[in-house]
């Protein structure tokens, strides 16, 4: 198959936390893609089992070309990652999230994720996702539209865009990567054209999370891995925008027992009182290394986190000490 394998994002540090507990033990990787760190992970250890789930069709079969020498050691699952784990029946000693979207997506697939070619506007990882970007944009409401764009892109300008785009709709509407670059240009005032990224970008991205999902599968991904997990397990999850990061951060707090972490930067105390089931292992994300974002672009905004799954006696310390402290913060409020 044509085409050169990605280079896998924070590779090494993603190696050094998920370190297999045993010979045989089972690794899940959520996000497959191209199948770079499950190549790693087999590699170092010969003796692994992997279990590796994409939804998208075309992009699996680049991965198991490329993990075809591992043989039997690889299963491989089709379909968006929440919807699987939600079925799965296995006991996994390690997670993996890598919640990018693969370069070949942007490169290869043809499906407008980027509005570097002229492509039709779809955006779908999966063929099963019920409707393209385009589809989106011709039959949503405006105010719809705007808050697509300004809540997945955090795009300052959505409600100017929205109303090109529904504009749009008169003269045949919005149906190519390139028809949405060009009306986004034209949408914003000159001197936002020429920033460091093209205007469009945001809107782009904006799209590609609400027809795919993104953010609500993430979420109910990471509680089903969490669930899923053997005990003392580990679950890393590689984020490439803030508001991927911030679901990982605050499911993984929930699940320890500290709640989402509030505006103030105070955590849920009520949460302290319900048993955790993880325990923070990255107080804060892991960054990629100046050599690696010089080496790779695409890796400059990655952030890593990593939580371990609790045993019956680890859930009960944890969860009777927080709790006490919880209730003294509560009685100290109080007072």
């Amino acid at each position: 198959m044509a085409g050169i394998a990605h280079t896998p994002v924070m590779l090494e540090e993603v190696m050094s936390f998920l370190e297999p507990p045993r010979a045989d033990a089972l690794m899940l990787d959520c996000t497959l893609g191209e199948g770079g760190h499950a190549e790693a992970f087999l590699a170092r250890y010969p003796s692994i089992r992997y279990v590796g789930i994409d939804a998208d069709p075309a992009i699996q079969a680049k991965a198991k070309e490329r993990l075809a020498p591992y043989g039997d050691r690889v299963e491989y699952r089709l379909g968006y990652f929440d919807e699987v784990l939600a079925g799965l029946e296995l006991r996994p000693d390690l997670i993996l999230f890598d919640l990018g979207v693969s370069m070949f997506h942007f490169a290869e697939s043809g499906r407008g994720f980027g509005h570097g070619k002229d492509e039709a506007l779809d955006m779908r990882l999966s063929p099963e996702a019920p409707r393209s970007a385009a589809a989106l944009l011709a039959e949503e409401r405006e105010e719809e539209i705007a808050r697509i764009i300004y809540e997945y892109g955090e795009e300052r300008l959505s409600r100017r865009i929205a109303s090109a785009i529904v504009a749009a709709r008169r003269t045949g509407g919005v149906r190519t990567t390139g028809a949405l670059a060009e009306l986004v240009w034209g949408a914003v005032p000159p001197s936002y054209r020429h920033g460091k990224v093209h205007p469009a970008t945001r809107t782009f991205q904006a799209l590609r999370i609400a027809v795919n999902d993104e953010l609500g599968r993430a979420e109910r991904g990471l509680r089903s891995a969490a669930a899923l997990l053997a005990s003392g397990g580990l679950v890393a999850v590689i984020s490439f925008h803030s508001l991927e990061d911030r679901i990982a951060k605050n499911v993984f707090r929930e699940l320890a027992g500290r709640g989402p972490m509030g505006r103030d930067g105070a955590g849920d105390v009520l949460a302290a009182l319900r048993a955790p089931i993880l325990e923070l292992v990255t107080k804060k994300p892991i960054l990629p290394s100046s050599e690696e974002t010089a080496r790779n672009p695409a890796s400059r905004s990655a952030k890593l986190r990593v939580a371990r799954k609790l045993g019956g006696d680890d859930a009960r310390k944890l969860g009777g000490d927080d709790a006490r402290k919880a209730d003294g913060t509560v009685r100290g409020a109080a007072a």
